[in-house]
């Protein structure tokens, strides 16, 4: 058996102390807005799976909403790269078909209305680099309210009966778009 040098025992004690002591995820910034998906149905493995979104979860962290998702302005709807959508089958935004594959997906929040915007660019960092002339579809939706503030900005799909809702969720406002077959 070969016995360990002082070098890397040296490096193992280190390292467990290090990972005692802090949490890695703070450490490289990486709980600041984790990645998240929202899908449904909810189970991964169901063939008839028809809408996912993948984005990142900004914090409030005592931040007011307008802030970080200013109204009238195109938002990335997350944080870091634009959220992605993927719908699995032909479905309806409004009076839109939308041709099953995956998007960008973007919003202009407002204090009673929010724009939804399914867009043909994908890997864009932030909202930055967004081409309206890409537009693939668009919704206007009323904004509603949650009794309790959301800390994490949050997505969410309910069934409905033509269809599924997509709801979006931060700090007390909450907004519903409704995808249909």
């Amino acid at each position: 058996m070969k016995t360990p040098t002082l070098l890397t025992t040296t490096a193992m004690a280190f390292l467990m102390l290090f990972s005692l002591n802090t949490n890695a995820q703070d450490f490289v910034g990486l709980d600041k807005s984790p990645m998240d998906a929202a899908a449904f149905p909810t189970d991964y493995k169901n063939p008839d799976k028809l809408i996912k979104v993948v984005y990142s979860r900004p914090q409030l962290k005592e931040r007011g909403l307008d802030k970080l998702a200013p109204n009238g302005k195109v938002w990335r709807t997350g944080a870091n790269e634009a959220a992605e959508i993927t719908l699995y089958t032909d479905m309806k935004l409004g009076s839109t078909l939308v041709k099953a594959g995956t998007y960008s997906l973007a919003t202009i929040p407002g204090e009673k209305e929010w724009t939804i915007i399914i867009n043909s660019d994908l890997n864009a960092w932030g909202s930055y680099f967004y081409e309206e002339a890409n537009d693939v579809a668009r919704i206007t939706v009323p904004v509603g309210s949650s009794k309790k503030s959301i800390e994490a900005f949050s997505i969410a799909f309910k069934e409905s009966d033509k269809g599924v809702d997509m709801f979006l969720g931060w700090d007390t406002t909450v907004v519903a778009v409704p995808f249909t077959k």
